[in-house]
């Protein structure tokens, strides 16, 4: 049956796991592959030895933006993005979310700079842990960019650290 591009349809056929398509067929390539993963947070915070208006306590709706490489799992999936937002859940957002920064974070002036740079160790640690080290093949955090406002934002990249 001939049909026009953009022309409306439902599947002819739902595609059948074992019998239309094989489960050694369900991994394309083992190739590093890099998948995205946003989070927002609301915080107050202040900054020390600092002189603007960001010495006097105020908030921030954050958004932080992670870039986690790994390799392709079996079934196709390299860094499942319901586990990286567990990893966010449980052990990042709790020191986050609706915080006084500068008394959950570890002594550091809160600037965007210096928490993209706790970002990323926080989930460079997570991945490295079971149960993650288990269920993401070499996962590693390549990227943090931390967006203080909607245009400002500090990025961390784990190419910097390693050469």
């Amino acid at each position: 049956m001939s049909r026009t591009p953009g022309e409306f349809r439902i599947v002819d056929k739902l595609q059948k796991l074992g019998t239309d398509i094989q489960p050694s067929d369900l991994k394309y390539r083992h190739y590093r592959i890099m998948v995205s993963k946003e989070f927002t947070f609301d915080a107050a915070h202040h900054l020390h030895a600092y002189e603007g208006k960001c010495k006097n306590l105020h908030g921030h709706t954050y958004k932080a933006i992670f870039g986690i490489s790994a390799y392709p799992n079996e079934i196709g999936i390299a860094a499942d993005f319901g586990l990286v937002k567990e990893i966010w859940k449980q052990r990042i957002e709790p020191y986050l979310d609706h915080r006084y920064l500068n008394e959950t974070l570890p002594p550091m002036n809160t600037t965007a700079e210096n928490m993209a740079i706790w970002l990323y160790e926080q989930m460079e640690t997570a991945l490295a842990a079971k149960p993650y080290a288990d269920l993401i093949e070499q996962g590693r955090t390549e990227f943090v960019r931390l967006y203080e406002t909607p245009t400002s934002y500090a990025e961390f990249r784990r190419e910097w650290v390693e050469s």
